[in-house]
């Protein structure tokens, strides 16, 4: 089976897990318990140090969370920090906007198209929250970006297989579509058959703290972390 991988990562030991498992790429991020959000530049510089020249390092660009639609001063934020993740050795970055009227919002993506200049763009999920991701993906493919990262218009990538494999016949070949949202050993091997170009997942877990002292109004009990058994997992499953 010829299809990529991308393991989405908090830290360089991520990164590394990226490389045992033979991923093309990490997908770097914070808080995934969120949704991602751009990481700091001291995790980015880690992490390409961390890759070596043997994963790809691509940057999710993502200022806040609580949806994609953003006001000027945070696209120009967004901006900036491709341009850093670039400068810094990032291969690629992690993008996506959305309008008004619930679809992409061209003006906004093309601005950040620009400012990564040569480097690889992928599109994220916003593409599931549009209103026609089919529409969607024709505009990001128009943009020039690479790939697009989607679950198919579903929470989980296995219950949008039927969207998945559209979105495919739809690329023809001119952008990729990677599948990423709830895979696990379990069924990387059905949303595979769709004919996606990769699959991505984070295959975390929580470590837990010992702490009774809550220091904000979320839960603050533990974190995660990248599992390498059920990276590992995975990758036996699609049986690379």
């Amino acid at each position: 089976m010829s299809i990529a991988l991308e393991l989405a990562v908090q830290d360089t030991a991520g990164v590394r897990i990226a490389r045992e498992i033979g991923a093309a790429r990490v997908e770097l991020t914070q808080a995934l318990a969120l949704g991602g959000l751009t990481p700091s530049p001291a995790t980015l510089d880690r992490a390409v140090e961390a890759a070596g020249g043997e994963v790809e390092v691509h940057v999710l660009v993502r200022p806040r969370a609580g949806g994609f639609r953003y006001e000027p001063d945070e696209v120009a934020l967004m901006a900036h920090d491709i341009r850093h993740a670039v400068s810094a050795g990032a291969a690629g970055v992690v993008i996506g906007c959305q309008g008004a009227d619930g679809g992409l919002d061209r003006d906004a993506v093309a601005r950040l198209v620009d400012a990564a200049g040569a480097a690889s763009v992928t599109l994220h999920r916003v593409i599931d929250v549009t209103p026609d991701p089919l529409a969607s993906l024709r505009v990001a493919r128009e943009l020039g970006l690479r790939r697009v990262l989607t679950s198919g218009g579903r929470s989980a990538a296995v219950d949008g297989v039927d969207l998945l494999g559209d979105l495919v016949r739809e690329a023809a070949g001119g952008i990729q579509i990677m599948a990423g949202g709830g895979i696990d050993a379990s069924n990387v091997a059905e949303v595979a058959r769709t004919g996606v170009d990769a699959v991505h997942f984070s295959a975390k877990k929580t470590v837990f703290a010992n702490d009774d002292v809550r220091l904000g109004s979320s839960d603050d009990g533990g974190h995660e972390v990248t599992d390498p058994q059920a990276a590992l997992a995975i990758v036996r499953a699609l049986g690379l």
